[in-house]
């Protein structure tokens, strides 16, 4: 498991890689939420009331690296996430920033 700090601009975030095998489990967990690869479970996470969003890579390919999630697009967001104000459609980076 790789475990890097992301800055923020109100505060910092932890991101997290883990490989399975041919893919990785791309990850960046701030104090109030999530924002995840497309292997994360936002819908599972909503049960909890645990704000979590989805992101796919913003070209072709699929998130590898924490730049991969941070510069990704959000495709899927939880009802706990959408009352923090995270949309489908904006970067990974701003949906962290509502969390």
């Amino acid at each position: 498991m790789h475990h890097e700090r992301v800055e923020l601009s109100r505060k910092a975030a932890n991101g997290y890689i883990i490989p399975l095998g041919m893919v990785n489990l791309v990850t960046v967990v701030t104090n109030s939420g999530m924002v995840g690869c497309g292997v994360l479970d936002v819908k599972a996470l909503d049960a909890f009331g645990y704000p979590a969003a989805k992101a796919r890579r913003a070209s072709d390919g699929f998130i590898a690296t924490i730049d991969d999630l941070l510069n990704g697009i959000i495709k899927e967001v939880n009802d706990a996430a959408r009352k923090r104000g995270v949309n489908i459609g904006m970067s990974g980076k701003e949906a962290l920033e509502l969390m």
